[in-house]
């Protein structure tokens, strides 16, 4: 590894119906900013609702952001014309942010949704990985990963819900869930 640059970078999948998808992409960032690296996140279908770590995202030097998205969740069954238009600007961005040559890590925060709920045609992610520099860390978050992706990733990680609080009717918490 050189200085404050990766060597070769590896596409890394978190998935699955448990929580904590979102959490370890945040974990791999900060480790990547603590080294001095580079990052940008892409919040796929998450605009404008009050996430928390966007606060802190905002004040952290080497990071930035881009959110797309409404504050109102997609219907998979219902989608919007311009829920599909959020996504594929979104998917530009991330086309983007892996060529400017100015990140050594770039997340695509809800990617697997938008690609399960055919916001976008997986291909059109594969075709991003394979275009991704070698030395950029790709990180794809989301439920639902495409069997493709998994295939495609060097990392995949599934988190399995074994118990929820919203099981017993705890509804999201400020500073926890989001």
């Amino acid at each position: 590894m050189t200085d404050k640059s990766l060597a070769k970078g590896l596409v890394e999948i978190y998935t699955g119906s448990g929580k904590g998808k979102t959490s370890a992409a945040l974990g791999v960032v900060l480790r990547a900013l603590g080294h001095g690296l580079r990052v940008h996140i892409i919040f796929f279908m998450k605009g404008d609702y009050p996430y928390g770590e966007r606060n802190m995202l905002a004040q952290l030097p080497n990071a930035s952001f881009q959110s797309f998205g409404h504050e109102h969740f997609v219907d998979p069954q219902n989608v919007k014309a311009e829920e599909r238009e959020q996504v594929r600007e979104a998917l530009q961005a991330a086309r983007e942010a892996l060529a400017s040559g100015e990140f050594d890590l770039v997340v695509l925060d809800e990617v697997n949704i938008a690609v399960a709920w055919k916001l976008i045609e997986v291909e059109e992610l594969l075709t991003l990985i394979e275009e991704k520099p070698p030395s950029v860390e790709l990180v794809l978050t989301g439920r639902y990963a495409d069997e493709r992706l998994i295939e495609r990733a060097d990392l995949v990680t599934e988190m399995v819900e074994v118990k929820h609080p919203y099981q017993k009717g705890i509804k999201a918490r400020k500073g926890i869930e989001y």
